[in-house]
């Protein structure tokens, strides 16, 4: 029998916030641990197959295949509402018109 590891998985919304923890395998991916949480099932909104996860703020590529590491904080990404270069941009040009 495998090891047991502790890992967090958070998913935030801007109304409803989620913090996890579980006990997996050690060995377990990054993509099972966040299926092991069950946040699907809590989110009707939450795609896993379209998701980006990251891991204290850098985003694993490779879900599928990244090994969770005792103590990991697994952070499930939502898309931008709308991109915050482009919008400084817009608003620079918008100040320069006067």
């Amino acid at each position: 029998m495998a090891d047991k590891i502790t890992v967090e998985v958070v998913y935030a919304l801007p109304d409803a916030q989620c913090l996890l923890t579980l006990q997996v395998e050690e060995g377990t991916t990054l993509l099972e641990a966040v299926r092991q949480a069950g946040l699907e099932e809590q989110f009707d909104e939450l795609d896993l197959s379209a998701a980006t996860f990251g891991m204290f703020g850098s985003i694993i590529k490779t879900p599928a295949a990244y090994r969770v590491s005792d103590h990991d904080r697994i952070e499930i990404y939502r898309p931008l509402l709308r991109d915050p270069k482009l919008r400084r941009k817009k608003k620079a040009v918008v100040g320069n018109e006067n």
